[in-house]
């Protein structure tokens, strides 16, 4: 077989497991809903945000982890939404958002986002959460505008200053490989989201066929995936504990799942060192992702520790009430 038959036959098999990006009209009609508005930073990038709840209520703005979207904080927003301001969207790089111009993917990048997202919303200030990627970005932003920030709640967040533990995930492992990262940004099967999502989740309702093909849907909406290589490229930004000791007085939660096998408890335990004032729930049973795997529970807690720290109107005329 000559040269031209050999390359008609990789042809012939690129495209027989290539899967293409899908439509970004498709990706808004299925992903977004009456909630979802979409915020133009700049000129080609509109970020995707729900705002949802009372308008004069206190406010949670809730940050997804790394190759998720607004979805995920679905089931706190609607156990938490009657009470408080909750505010969702998907970073660059993610979700309906899509890629940034600027080509940023950092946490520092991201929490640039937060804030600009924050002031086109006119937010003076907002209690910050974050899963995973999305805990990082939530550091960040409470470090870069600690008067913006009234309370941190971090969920199975990145960060932690831990020993390696053996090879990075596969992500990472291939974005450093030229030909192969090119190649990762054409062909995304679906079984290896299906893979991903297992292995982050104990709890399996929260790896449902559904929610498999949201992740993949939206990781081909056209720019992402490319993004992801990006971010998986740019070094990872762990953090010190002396630079943590500039939260010292913020209130924070640290909700973790005991069975995590991507930031394991250890990984808690760390940033609970590093912030001492902070309060540390573990949930028996729940992986990487207790605001899927253990709803009722986790946004009970947080419920619990906004009412402290973030009360609403009627909590507080309960406690100045009469006995």
């Amino acid at each position: 077989m000559g040269l031209a038959g050999l390359a008609g036959l990789l042809l012939v098999a690129f495209l027989a497991v290539r899967t293409p990006d899908v439509p970004v009209e498709t990706l808004r009609a299925r992903y977004a809903n009456a909630a979802s508005q979409f915020l133009e930073l700049e000129p080609g990038f509109a970020v995707h945000v729900r705002d949802e709840g009372p308008r004069d209520a206190p406010v949670l703005l809730l940050l997804h982890g790394s190759n998720a979207s607004l979805h995920t904080w679905e089931p706190w927003v609607e156990r938490l939404a009657a009470d408080y301001r909750v505010v969702t969207l998907d970073l660059q790089g993610h979700g309906l958002t899509g890629p940034t111009p600027s080509g940023c993917y950092s946490g520092s990048c991201m929490a640039a986002t937060v804030e600009a997202v924050r002031a086109r919303l006119g937010i003076e200030r907002m209690g910050v959460g974050g899963n995973s990627m999305g805990g990082l970005v939530a550091i960040r932003y409470a470090l870069a505008h600690p008067e913006r920030v009234s309370a941190l709640v971090l969920v199975d967040s990145a960060g932690a200053r831990l020993p390696s533990r053996g090879k990075p995930p596969l992500g990472f492992r291939i974005a450093g490989m030229p030909g192969v990262r090119q190649l990762a940004e054409h062909v995304t099967p679906r079984a290896m989201i299906e893979r991903s999502l297992d292995q982050s989740t104990s709890v399996k309702a929260a790896a449902s066929p559904g929610k498999v093909d949201r992740y993949w849907e939206l990781l081909r909406h056209p720019g992402n995936r490319a993004a992801t290589i990006a971010r998986f490229a740019t070094p990872r930004e762990p953090f010190g504990a002396d630079t943590l000791a500039a939260l010292a007085d913020l209130p924070v939660l640290i909700l973790w799942g005991s069975e995590d096998r991507l930031f394991p408890p250890e990984a808690a335990q760390w940033f609970k060192a590093a912030l001492p004032q902070a309060e540390l729930v573990i949930y028996d049973g729940v992986g990487h992702i207790p605001q899927e795997e253990a709803p009722d529970e986790s946004a009970a807690d947080v419920r619990a520790f906004l009412m402290r720290h973030q009360p609403t109107a009627a909590r507080v005329a309960e406690l100045q009430s009469p006995a």
